[in-house]
């Protein structure tokens, strides 16, 4: 009975955790890359879970296991009407107003009964369980670690084995294969319940039995059930942002941070802890204190060390908070009502880093929020001192810690003549480890880093090169002068996306990836003048490009973060867009829905140099995408792919795609080590077209050479892509 329930939940949780990405895509090309899609349907799926939650807890506080197991049982099959899942014939979004209401309307078609009814499994199975007179049943918590189980596998394989393999449409025939499985095994799990709770057993047949003794439900243990489920589902989504952003923009690397956060509900709920609660308690001051000291003293390197300890306190603050929770978990009666409770603690996280962050915060705020948080919701490893001159000092301290840390960074910031790893520790070390000393009060220890942090932003030190920070939806723009004081560039996390020479005689001169030199200038020159009259360009970053732009062209750029346009506009950061003598055209929005607006045959070259952060939108390099840009390019005109990037060999995809539309293709990367002397950032191009003829100067260069045939590599449409299959492990 043990391994049949274990087996239900692990298989309704692989569904849930399975259904979310694969949905995800398939809204892709009809909504385009905005973040907005991703936050919306990731808002739609935890509201959902949450009322999966409230649903299983007052069906079991209202029905008798039989009616209630009958409810559900038609909720399984009403279900299966909407399954395969795909989006329906005959919905597009609306062109007119947001189309938020849209996507909401469409996934509760699609998805949302499906989801709700799955979403119920776990907390259902185990409240059954407990009913069920098996020698656990009084604490059946441990199934929860199947669950999690079950979401970690499905997590792990979809980019690895089920994406890479199948098409979306393959994907939703054998998601709807399993959930027929599930339905049949919770038909058993009824059926063995009802045979094992016997009608003369009142006991038993009372959902309002308590098998166990518990204490009371006040509301205090009940927002502390929030609060800590809260935490570690902000902090999975902040290290997210943060490492992917800050650090090393690896696609995949979200998947860690996830991973982690699921391994810790695995291991805290699981029958016996391999890791005990207190060695996570009195390792979390230490791990947090050194994360607090890597943020504020902006250390990005080495990366491989510095993922390593995101990871570990992300790992630690998990199980700490978890491990609370599930110390103090409430005796089997009262076991939905405590999941619907950790759900609205994790739905309020994730609506806080989602959709409140980015419009409250310029920088990644909520990180050192949750951290300190965290530390104080912390347990006492041993009661509180009565001595009333401690108690002073521990009110006293945080201040005095964060006064501290003002004064030195006043101080020391001036101090030119010393090196700057010695300045920094003395700045920022000294006040972290002072806060080392109030470990045995975790509130004081919390208020000590809020001290911290405060005092880091209100009284700057080694941030005059940063002279602009801006937030949106799409991630951080920071504008910056580089150490020379030479030129500005604009980096979207550690990736740049535009860089200007502050000398006058160089203003009008593209820099970074587009020199003149360099691949696309080399593309670019090779085109005959026709086809440069009207130039379409997608993804403006510093607005680089408008350098190549002549008196009577037209140049139209699209972008999708309205961020970025107020940047390049800004002539104190950037002036190539006002002293083009081009007539340039911004586009704000998805250039992939943007585009069908434009006439057919508009453009003589389009170029696409969209990123976010190191990774090109999948949506924008598909076949259907090609057909589109095609559609609206002259029939003699140009393509010319921006395929730079640390992890992923895209040259594959586009050789794959310019073979399945008949095109010819040619591909050149340039590799450049002196940028701060040069201004030059080494970059690798694609430039594709219907006849060899348009490119006939290019095949004259030895270095521009066809991207070879690749066996492994298939053709990515709207139906299937994969970075996985592209993913270079070197």
């Amino acid at each position: 009975m043990l391994i049949l329930y274990g087996a239900t939940i692990f298989i309704g949780a692989a569904l849930l955790f399975v259904v979310q990405p694969m949905v995800g895509r398939m809204v892709l090309p009809l909504l385009g890359g905005s973040p907005a899609v991703w936050n919306t349907t990731m808002v739609f799926y935890q509201a959902v879970l949450l009322a999966g939650y409230a649903y299983a807890h007052f069906a079991t506080k209202w029905l008798g296991i039989r009616r209630q197991s009958i409810v559900h049982g038609i909720l399984l099959l009403l279900a299966i009407v909407a399954l395969p899942i795909a989006v329906p014939r005959g919905w597009t979004p609306p062109t007119t107003h947001n189309p938020i209401p849209w996507l909401l309307a469409l996934l509760t078609i699609a998805v949302g009964l499906p989801f709700f009814v799955i979403s119920a499994t776990s907390p259902l199975l185990q409240r059954w369980f407990s009913m069920s007179g098996h020698r656990d049943a009084a604490d059946p918590y441990f199934l929860y670690a199947a669950s999690n189980c079950g979401s970690l596998l499905a997590l792990l394989s979809y980019p690895v084995l089920i994406e890479p393999r199948w098409r979306l449409s393959e994907q939703s025939r054998w998601w709807t294969i399993v959930y027929s499985a599930l339905v049949a095994l919770m038909v058993i799990c009824v059926l063995t319940v009802w045979r094992l709770s016997r009608p003369e057993n009142a006991a038993a047949q009372s959902l309002t039995a308590e098998p166990i003794a518990d204490y009371p439900l006040t509301a205090r243990r009940r927002w502390r059930w929030v609060l800590l489920s809260f935490v570690p589902c902000s902090l999975m989504l902040s290290v997210t942002t943060y490492i992917t952003s800050e650090v090393a923009p690896i696609p995949l690397l979200w998947v860690i941070p996830l991973a982690i956060y699921l391994l810790a509900f695995i291991l805290v709920f699981a029958k016996h802890r391999w890791l005990p609660h207190r060695w996570m308690v009195r390792t979390l001051p230490f791990a947090v204190a050194a994360v607090v000291y890597t943020l504020i003293g902006r250390i990005l390197n080495p990366i491989g060390l510095l993922i390593s300890l995101h990871l570990f306190c992300l790992l630690v603050v998990a199980m700490v908070c978890l491990g609370e929770l599930a110390n103090d978990r409430p005796s089997a009666a009262h076991l939905t009502e405590f999941y619907l409770w950790i759900s609205t603690g994790g739905v309020l996280g994730g609506m806080f880093n989602a959709l409140l962050a980015p419009v409250l915060f310029s920088t990644v705020v909520e990180y050192p929020f949750t951290l300190v948080l965290a530390c104080w919701l912390a347990p006492r490893l041993r009661n509180a001192s009565k001595d009333t001159l401690r108690h002073k000092l521990d009110f006293f301290l945080p201040i005095g810690i964060g006064l501290a840390t003002a004064g030195l960074t006043l101080w020391l910031r001036g101090r030119v003549d010393w090196s700057l790893s010695l300045n920094m520790a003395l700045m920022y070390g000294i006040p972290v480890a002072l806060c080392l000393c109030l470990l045995r009060n975790p509130p004081s220890f919390a208020s000590s880093l809020a001290c911290i942090f405060i005092s880091f932003w209100l009284v700057p030190g080694y941030r005059n090169q940063t002279l602009s920070v801006q937030r949106s939806f799409f991630g951080i723009n920071r504008v910056s002068l580089d150490p020379s004081s030479r030129f500005h560039w604009l980096s979207h996390g550690n990736t740049i996306h535009g860089i200007q020479s502050l000398d006058p005689n160089q203003r009008r001169e593209p820099l970074g990836y587009f020199t003149k030199t360099g691949p696309f200038g080399q593309a670019f020159g090779a085109l005959s003048s026709d086809l440069k009259q009207r130039v379409g360009v997608i993804g403006l970053g510093a607005g680089s490009l408008a350098c190549y732009g002549q008196t009577g062209q037209r140049w139209t750029f699209y972008e999708i973060d309205p961020v970025v346009e107020t940047i390049a506009r800004d002539p104190q950061y950037f002036t190539f867009l006002q002293s083009s003598p081009a007539k340039i055209n911004v586009v704000l929005g998805d250039a992939r829905l943007s585009l069908q607006k434009a006439a057919d045959g508009q453009f003589g070259t389009l170029v696409l140099d969209a990123y976010n952060s190191d990774t090109v939108p999948l949506h924008l390099i598909t076949r259907e995408a090609l057909a589109l840009y095609l559609k609206k390019l002259q029939p003699n005109g140009a393509l010319i792919f921006h395929i730079s990037n640390r992890r992923l060999r895209l040259e594959r995809v586009l050789g794959v795609l310019a073979q399945d539309a008949g095109l010819t293709c040619l591909a050149k990367s340039e590799d450049v080590k002196s940028f701060l002397a040069t201004g030059k950032l080494g970059s690798k191009w694609v430039v594709m077209a219907r006849s060899p003829s348009t490119l006939l100067s290019l095949y004259s260069d030895s270095s521009w050479l066809q991207p070879p045939p690749h066996l492994k590599t298939r053709l990515w449409t709207d139906d299937y892509a994969s970075v996985f299959s592209v993913f270079d492990w070197r």
